[in-house]
């Protein structure tokens, strides 16, 4: 077990020497990467559109939460923002057509400046939000209304080391090699990991992946601010 544990722990400090400690900022939407966006699927309900990034150039590039969100950013969408079980459903189907191993939403832990307020505790239950909408996520540990069951996996890595599973989120990394950066933070959709199907799970937000971008209300309002005569197509 101790074994394990310190085997782990060389692992993620040599993934830590890798990480991006720039400070960069969101990025802002830019109209020509507005105009060029891809377009695969539309959400006829709300209009938005949406790309997975395994179906453009992109190919099989994997990014980390923050660059894949401003990738996102930059063509007047952001992330995913899984608020409907139609949403969910969807990422479900593109994970199971091109066989994809896990993929970024827009999805974040508020454990930030200003996140103490008394109805985001505890954190890890309450405390999850939809960056790319500004939307809380229903407690993790409730099954949300309209929604058949809850979309967060009932295991995951820390379950091997005890009697019963253990659900997400369950911040394993950071339990495993203690920083700031190995905080799971961000929210990714894992194909299976571990025999539990398409689920929800907690990942450290430097853990690179392939994304799902959608049409941010937010972005396409900025620009219609700063650009009058901008016009979406």
């Amino acid at each position: 077990m101790l074994s394990f544990i310190l085997m782990f722990t060389l692992f993620f400090a040599l993934a830590d020497s890798r990480v991006r400690t720039s400070g960069r900022l969101i990025a802002r939407p830019r109209i020509e990467k507005c105009n060029a966006r891809p377009k695969h699927y539309l959400d006829k309900r709300t209009g938005h559109y949406y790309f997975f990034s395994g179906k453009t150039d992109y190919g099989s590039y994997e990014a980390s939460w923050l660059d894949a969100r401003n990738i996102c950013r930059e063509m007047c969408m952001d992330l995913v923002s899984l608020e409907t079980s139609e949403e969910n459903m969807m990422v479900e189907a593109v994970i199971k057509q091109y066989e994809v191993d896990d993929i970024w939403t827009s999805g974040r832990l508020c454990n930030f400046h200003g996140c103490d307020a008394p109805h985001l505790q505890p954190k890890n239950i309450k405390g999850w939000f939809w960056s790319g909408s500004g939307s809380s996520i229903p407690p993790t540990n409730e099954t949300a209304p309209g929604w058949k069951d809850n979309p967060w996996s009932d295991t995951g890595f820390l379950s091997q080391f005890v009697s019963k599973p253990v659900p997400q989120p369950d911040n394993a990394e950071y339990l495993l090699q203690r920083s700031g950066v190995t905080i799971e933070a961000c929210l990714s959709v894992q194909n299976n990991w571990y025999s539990d199907g398409i689920e929800w799970h907690d990942a450290a937000c430097y853990r690179t992946k392939q994304f799902i971008c959608e049409d941010s209300d937010v972005m396409m309002n900025f620009m219609k601010k700063t650009h009058p005569n901008f016009v979406l197509r």
